[in-house]
């Protein structure tokens, strides 16, 4: 003991944030005045008198200038490694607030797109969040862009190609509709540029993929820059839910590489996710007697060790899905009815399912609406009783529409739910087909917290929901819609620390990892935010103009803005130099 507290007493602060308002998110909700880090680790936050004893010659100072810093974010449900892949590719309509600005920059990036590109608009918005409450037509689109090439997807509704687009692809009046979507043709039989999901967004994605991609060197650096992005959003880990047209282990390459070359700075635990109807078995089984849960690439922070070993960034497999068959999909397209899940799903669900059991694999499962829920749940309880789950890590993600009746069922198997502010952006439609009273109770965040079950908040961006976090505590805190739409019932809104906690405990907490992130406190990790405006005081919208100051992820600086330029990294240029970040960036600032 005494060896002990000789070595600590003996600890000096790698880095130390003072004259703050540090909101540690303790079971207090204590607020500090500084912060201590050495070697990734918090060691000690208080008073700044006390914290600035720790500091040595070699001690980072930073004065947060009387600015509230708090936990970094942890979004448990987002896409990063496909999103950071084409991420220079893309043109973001994300909080742009105007139609006439969103037009603007199309044509302003059609103009410098080079022969063989794409301009592209991948998710991230919709009309209610322009001040005209309307959506592009095809003519201003075809207006706009000229003879470059353009696709421009809107939720998981529908997505838009111009002329030039239409003649690159090859789609004429004589090609046929992929199953579940819909190319819309005029009188005369020719596409018009409109691809409508009916209600399976295939057609959106598969017209996706068939687009020109990036150079391997355009795409790491893309991947940085996207993680850059996410940094100053105040993200310091991300849980990465696999995505459609992501192949593992071929689409992994550019994060596996900057993990090795200790270039991650978003903690990214992921999930494989089967691509291919008819075969998610037989990629299952590969993986599970080929990978192991935890296998992946741990990146250590550059530093100076002074004793034990530094915290290490996490990259690493965290279980499977978000799909595990393709029949139990039932995408939340709110344009078109409810999907009827094929009779078959139950068989090709328990097969993959009681295979990631008995091998211990944590799992998740896409489920939207609450028939679905319903049914999978049926599956569950029944692999339970054959193989018992003894609390393996489980969850849905979404689960809009769950009932209270099914909440009870994921209590009872010890399951947790990742939500996400897919509402903010679709709320209108979900009250044109479902009506008001079915909306204020989606998602019933109330019942889900006073049951006791696991839940944790994401985004899952980028292609239809923004990546912003911001947004999604917005939408917790306010029960509005990205228009200004409230429609959440009061007992679903929660204040603005709880809202927090889902975001940072709440997130760790799906997959047993609350015990050292989440609150600034002594030996939890220093992963934390300074933040642009003070959240907790803050008029509700200016929420969604929040950011980061300045980011701390494994006690090392990822991000800093101009008040703290001494302490930035460096970023590079985004390449191809036509890039729309390079002109733009990604969520547009109001």
């Amino acid at each position: 003991m005494l060896l002990i507290t000789s070595v600590a007493a003996q600890i000096k602060a790698d880095l130390i944030v003072h004259n703050a308002k540090v909101h540690t998110l303790d079971e207090k909700n204590t607020i500090a005045e500084a912060i201590a880090v050495a070697e990734g680790k918090i060691i000690k936050t208080g008073k700044n008198s006390d914290i600035l004893k720790l500091k040595s010659k070699n001690t980072t100072v930073i004065d947060a200038k009387g600015k509230v810093i708090i936990p970094g974010l942890f979004d448990s449900h987002m896409h990063i490694i496909r999103g950071g892949r084409f991420f220079n590719a893309e043109l973001r309509w994300d909080g742009v607030l105007s139609l006439k600005r969103a037009l603007a920059m199309l044509k302003e990036q059609a103009q410098r797109t080079p022969k063989g590109q794409w301009v592209r608009v991948v998710g991230g918005w919709n009309a209610y969040q322009f001040e005209e409450k309307r959506l592009p037509t095809l003519d201003e689109i075809n207006d706009a862009t000229g003879n470059v090439p353009t696709f421009i997807l809107h939720l998981y509704g529908h997505a838009y190609l111009n002329k030039a687009g239409i003649a690159e692809l090859k789609i004429d009046a004589n090609t046929p509709n992929p199953n579940g979507g819909l190319i819309e043709k005029d009188m005369y039989g020719n596409p018009t540029g409109m691809l409508i999901a009916e209600p399976n967004a295939f057609i959106l994605y598969s017209t996706l993929s068939k687009l020109p991609e990036l150079t391997a060197e355009e795409k790491v650096n893309s991947t940085k820059l996207f993680m850059a992005e996410m940094n100053r959003l105040g993200v310091t880990a991300i849980m990465d839910a696999g995505g459609g047209f992501q192949n593992y282990p071929e689409d992994y390459g550019v994060t596996t590489r900057l993990c090795e070359n200790n270039g991650l700075t978003i903690r990214m635990p992921y999930y494989l996710f089967a691509q291919k109807a008819g075969s998610e078995l037989n990629d299952y089984t590969k993986w599970v007697n080929t990978v192991e849960i935890g296998d992946g690439c741990e990146s250590q922070n550059d530093g100076v060790k002074r004793f034990g070993k530094m915290p290490k960034m996490e990259y690493y497999v965290q279980g499977g899905g978000e799909n595990l068959v393709m029949s139990a999909a039932d995408f939340e397209n709110f344009d078109k009815p409810r999907p009827e899940l094929s009779p078959a799903m139950e068989s090709q669900l328990k097969s993959v399912v009681s295979l990631l059991v008995k091998n211990r694999w944590p799992f998740r499962i896409h489920a939207t609406y609450n028939e679905s829920i319903t049914r999978f749940l049926n599956v569950i309880e029944e692999i339970n009783q054959e193989t018992p789950l003894n609390g393996l890590l489980w969850f849905f993600d979404h689960a809009e529409t769950v009932s209270e009746e099914n909440l009870k069922r994921i209590k009872a198997l010890n399951g947790g739910i990742a939500i996400q502010h897919r509402m903010a952006y679709q709320g209108e439609a979900f009250i044109k087909r479902y009506g008001k009273a079915a909306a204020a109770k989606t998602v019933p965040l109330k019942k889900i917290m006073e049951m006791g079950i696991r839940v944790g908040m994401g985004t899952d961006g980028t292609r239809v929901a923004s990546y912003n976090p911001w947004v999604g505590l917005y939408w917790l805190t306010t029960g509005k819609t990205l228009g200004g739409l409230k429609y959440m019932d009061e007992e679903n809104i929660v204040d603005r620390t709880t809202a927090l906690k889902l975001f940072t405990q709440g997130s760790a907490g799906l997959i047993n990892l609350e015990k050292d992130r989440g609150i600034l406190a002594t030996d939890f990790l220093a992963d934390f935010a300074i933040l642009s405006d003070d959240y907790f005081t803050t008029a509700e919208n200016n929420i969604l103009n929040m950011e980061a100051k300045l980011t701390v992820v494994n006690g090392k600086v990822v991000y800093a803005d101009d008040d703290f330029r001494q302490f930035a990294v460096p970023q590079p240029k985004a390449i191809p130099e036509w890039s729309p970040v390079n002109y733009f960036g990604g969520y547009q600032k109001n």
